[in-house]
């Protein structure tokens, strides 16, 4: 079933691989004029081999000159950007506090936080030539609790929430829609690599760890990436069209985050 009611112009950030990915191809499937950046030049090559009409590039968002070249690409093929998806994001480390590497640390914030500054920054002026505009920034439903061994992640995730309601509060008199995606645990190689980085810190199984994520979760199962999918083209839609500075959760109700750590 066909949702969007025209064809937009929509920007994925780190679209090549896991939610990213899965949301491009929700957007083409609805017709649209795709551009996509990542960072990996073998998921770059793979969506490219998959989708080889679909606009990508290479780009490190944590690289302001990076994230300028790329916009400056995609302006060369439409004045106007619709929809901008940002998907950037790595897990960080696993670790106290204390025990984390400063430079651990500023790289998580870097492409969390940082990078989504950039590619907004250069996003805003492209989306205010829009008829339909919305801003989709993922985050998690660590952006609602404290994720013990995970401080420099959830600081970055909390964080994604008070710019997306600021923006939203900046941006509403342009008609720009601002919103945040907050995701449980979703299914793919990114929470496989947090699961098996907390049984070795833990020195737990990965299947007690799974159990231990399973356990704080109302409907006992993790998020698939279709669903963030489904839900980002809902909200660029008609059917969202007063929906703005929300954070909303997407994970089955997490009841809390690794609470028995």
């Amino acid at each position: 079933m066909k949702i969007l009611n025209r064809k937009l112009n929509v920007v994925i950030v780190a679209g090549a691989s896991g939610i990213g990915r899965e949301i491009a191809a929700a957007y083409d499937r609805e017709k649209c004029n795709v551009f996509v950046c990542d960072v990996s030049d073998s998921f770059i090559q793979s969506f490219h081999n998959d989708y080889p009409n679909i606009f990508i590039k290479k780009a490190d968002v944590s690289v302001y000159d990076d994230v300028a070249k790329f916009f400056k690409q995609v302006k060369t093929e439409q004045d106007s950007i619709d929809v901008l998806v940002n998907c950037a994001g790595i897990a960080g480390p696993t670790a106290s506090l204390e025990d984390i590497d400063p430079g651990e640390w500023d790289q998580t914030i870097r492409v969390n936080l940082n990078g989504m500054f950039y590619c907004l920054k250069e996003a805003i002026p492209l989306l205010k030539n829009s008829e339909q505009p919305s801003i989709i920034n993922i985050a998690s439903s660590a952006s609602f609790f404290g994720f013990p061994l995970r401080s420099p992640y959830t600081a970055a995730k909390w964080a994604v929430i008070g710019l997306t309601k600021t923006l939203a509060m900046e941006l509403g008199s342009d008609g720009i829609r601002v919103n945040a995606i907050c995701p449980g645990s979703v299914r793919g190689n990114r929470i496989d690599q947090v699961i098996e980085a907390d049984a070795k810190k833990q020195g737990k199984t990965i299947e007690e760890i799974e159990k231990l994520y399973l356990a704080q979760v109302s409907m006992k199962a993790f998020v698939e990436p279709e669903d963030v999918a489904n839900l980002t083209i809902f909200l660029s839609s008609d059917l969202g069209r007063f929906i703005s500075g929300q954070a909303i959760g997407l994970d089955g109700h997490t009841e809390g985050l690794s609470n028995n750590l």
